[in-house]
């Protein structure tokens, strides 16, 4: 059993994911963010790798990746970082990224360093199902590592079937098809999560885009195991440059 799977064994709601961006606010900042999110009540952590291109990240989290490119972020470098990681973070950690930079670096490769540091999973949005099918997915499993697709109110009940089957760790419910940081009606949110809730899927779900307190995140986990928050925590970082404190205060009123 993987290390996020071992998580939703043991806790099978509020659930709570916190997206950093790798080499955000500095260069060497992506361990002491990580440990501070463990110590103030992360149950994962998903370390975005940071590319001049990202589709689905709104301005916030895009200008934190801005600033982690400028400060020397790589994938080689984050690999460096995290060559050591296990032996102070616990919880379960989740690359997040895009195929470009990836396949730069050689995926069959990323994988391997990305297990070999205690990587548990990984998220990139733009693999396709297919791609994943029919070339990526056995490496990926080749390596144990996990994959979460995302999953929009789009999506079909079909495809949201196909794609748990395909899934492991938990899924990823986008709850609109807009990008990171942008104002939700959760009203509609709630009807889509009671929708995906009602097909008893093999993964648990966490819900991303629009969480952001501890309103929007008591709403997301109503309906589903638990949420993802980003661009509201880049804001904390960038408006508090000592990470221990800003991430102490801003997780300590999410989660009250």
């Amino acid at each position: 059993m993987s290390r996020i799977q071992e998580i939703f064994k043991h806790k099978n709601s509020n659930v709570l994911n916190v997206y950093c961006t790798a080499g955000f606010p500095k260069l060497d900042s992506t361990l002491e963010v990580m440990r501070a999110l463990q110590d103030n009540g992360a149950d994962l952590i998903e370390l975005g790798m940071p590319y001049s291109d990202p589709l689905a990240d709104g301005p916030v989290i895009q200008a934190s990746g801005s600033i982690a490119l400028k400060n020397g972020m790589t994938i080689a470098n984050l690999f460096k970082q995290l060559k050591d990681f296990r032996k102070e973070i616990n919880v379960p950690v989740i690359l997040m990224g895009y195929m470009n930079p990836v396949l730069q670096y050689g995926f069959e490769r990323f994988c391997a360093d990305a297990a070999a540091v205690g990587v548990d999973g990984l998220i990139l949005p733009d693999l396709p199902q297919y791609e994943f099918e029919t070339e990526y997915g056995d490496i990926i499993k080749k390596y144990g590592l996990d994959f979460i697709f995302l999953v929009t109110p789009e999506t079909s009940e079909e495809r949201v079937r196909q794609i748990d089957e395909l899934s492991s760790g938990f899924l990823y419910a986008v709850s609109s098809s807009s990008t990171t940081g942008n104002e939700k009606d959760f009203g509609l949110v709630e009807k889509y999560l009671q929708r995906l809730q009602n097909l008893k899927l093999k993964n648990p779900v966490l819900v991303g885009f629009g969480i952001k307190d501890k309103q929007t995140f008591a709403s997301a986990a109503k309906h589903a195991n638990g949420a993802i928050i980003g661009s509201a925590y880049i804001k904390a970082l960038n408006e508090n440059s000592n990470v221990k404190v800003a991430t102490k205060e801003f997780l300590h009123a999410v989660l009250g």
